[in-house]
């Protein structure tokens, strides 16, 4: 080696240990007992590695015992003089790590929050009220952060490591995770979570939330017992998931409903619920079970209604049959920024399934199937919109046909920050109101009264 590389090679390493000196002396200057809680962390453990696992007994007498060996080290060692508060805070914290998922568990546990977002061991944001906010929690370095990672994917079967750097759990709770860590994440390993309400969120909720209003819930619950097959579409974030689930609570509890998803999400509270969950591949890249596999065997398992979390590839032809061949009723979600893009997208998404299939043809399947589209919308003060109900008609020549039947009208931004707007309806008689009347449903005619403006 050259000595100019010599000299390139021993500044990296200087920078690298100067870079780890810094991160260090942050985190003892940001908790000046952060050794001290490493010290009692490794001597509880060592107290306690005789005791089964925490989800084998009472967690609740398992905290005490932890805050009692907490208060009794910190007599013995001399550091009494430590003030109450701090002294709770570190039982608090070591419980949590021992427990829980260290750091983030109060963000867990903490209603108002619905995202978690770990970016490396000294960032971590959340959402709440759709807002993302900095917090000011933080991990002691990359291998606490990793600890918990493989705490929550290992009761799955999951691993995670530089051969397989990516994966998608979930937490006891049903909240989503999906973990990425280096040399993917140069900014050290990234958690994401998505939280769920231990309470899934009614239609009422979502009236209250100004998501839609009274009408538009009148209609789409209309349209669920009247087994039309719906798709939600929007981005990510929008709240496609939990109007997929106000949806399916509209289903009547004498049907059998099979829900397919790469992460179990959804919450119904109907008797007859089978739930079904993809499977990635394992280290040598075998026994992966896709969404696509789990729709084909849906379709023999006697399905009164198939619900797939998201549809994002070639299992959309898969859907799109079923929803042709008597499994009426279908719900899904996708990603798209309109109703005539979710349709380009399912166009796509057919192709990939790998299916030489002429153009028109997929689009007279798409036009078939799909009866609505429900657009839905994350908006810039963090609020979720329903911002079209949009009916398919049918195709003329080459064109899928849409109508509008309610649209959002953002009219402007509050000084606040909050968005102006108003939910309109267009007055049209729905084609599909004749099902909904030859099932047994009568709407008043105020559901569909033209918005005055």
């Amino acid at each position: 080696m050259s000595l100019l590389k010599r000299l390139e090679s021993k500044r990296a390493a200087e920078d690298v240990n100067h870079e780890e000196r810094k991160t260090a002396q942050n985190h003892f200057a940001r908790d000046p007992y952060a050794a001290l809680k490493a010290s009692l962390h490794k001597k509880i453990v060592d107290e306690l590695k005789d005791i089964k696992a925490p989800e084998e007994k009472d967690n609740a007498l398992l905290a005490k015992r932890i805050e009692e060996l907490v208060e009794a080290y910190l007599t013995s060692e001399g550091e009494s003089r430590i003030p109450r508060p701090e002294r709770l805070r570190i039982a608090g914290e070591i419980v949590d790590e021992i427990l829980g998922y260290g750091p983030i568990t109060p963000l867990l546990s903490d209603p108002e929050i619905s995202e978690i977002m770990v970016n490396g061991p000294h960032q971590v944001y959340v959402e709440r009220n759709g807002i993302l906010e900095l917090t000011d929690v933080f991990f002691r370095d990359n291998d606490h952060v990793m600890n918990i990672i493989d705490r929550i994917v290992s009761p799955l079967g999951r691993r995670i490591d530089e051969s397989m750097p990516m994966v998608d759990a979930r937490l006891p709770d049903g909240s989503r995770v999906n973990a990425i860590i280096p040399p993917l994440a140069l900014n050290g390993p990234v958690i994401t979570i998505r939280k769920f309400s231990r309470d899934p969120f009614t239609v009422e909720d979502l009236i209250n939330f100004g998501t839609l209003t009274r009408e538009m819930a009148a209609f789409l619950e209309a349209c669920v017992k009247a087994r039309l097959n719906i798709v939600v579409s929007g981005g990510t974030g929008s709240g496609k998931t939990t109007t997929l689930n106000v949806l399916s609570s509209f289903i009547p509890p004498t049907e059998r409903i099979i829900t397919i998803e790469d992460a179990a999400e959804l919450q119904l509270r109907q008797p007859h619920v089978i739930t079904l969950e993809s499977r990635p591949p394992n280290i040598e890249g075998k026994g992966a079970i896709t969404i696509r596999d789990l729709v084909r065997n849906a379709l023999r398992m006697r399905p009164d209604r198939i619900i797939v979390g998201e549809v994002r590839g070639g299992e959309a032809l898969d859907m799109l049959q079923a929803m042709n061949t008597g499994h009426d009723g279908s719900l899904t979600t996708g990603h798209a920024n309109s109703p005539r893009d979710m349709l380009s997208r399912l166009e796509t998404m057919v192709l990939m399934a790998g299916m030489d299939l002429p153009v028109r043809a997929i689009r007279e399947q798409i036009s078939s199937a799909i009866d609505l589209i429900i657009q839905q919308s994350r908006l810039r003060d963090g609020s979720r919109r329903i911002t079209h109900i949009t009916e398919v008609l049918g195709l003329e020549g080459e064109v899928i046909v849409l109508q509008d039947l309610y649209t959002f009208c953002q009219t402007g931004i509050e000084r606040d920050g909050r968005v102006k707007g108003y939910f309109s309806c267009t007055g049209i008689r729905p084609k599909c109101l004749e099902r909904i009347e030859a099932s047994g449903i009568k709407l008043p005619p105020e559901v569909f009264k033209p918005s005055i403006l």
